[in-house]
């Protein structure tokens, strides 16, 4: 299901402060930063790849249409 814009910014928020309420030893660093940009990606394919697009008018077989991502 898509999000909102709203909830794209919460998700990246919630990201950086999952980490950076825990401390983090210096060696774990990469790993803390691996999980955040996780977090990040995941949040970013909710809001971009999961939108719905209305075409109207679809012809039956092969046809270019054009449609509005919501």
């Amino acid at each position: 299901m898509a999000i909102t814009k709203t909830e794209l910014k919460n998700q990246i928020k919630s990201a950086f402060d999952a980490e950076s309420d825990t401390p983090i030893e210096k060696q774990n660093i990469d790993q803390a930063r691996e999980r955040i940009a996780q977090k990040i990606a995941d949040a970013v394919e909710s809001y971009v790849v999961t939108r719905t697009v209305n075409v109207p008018g679809v012809q039956p077989g092969a046809a270019t249409v054009t449609g509005i991502i919501q």
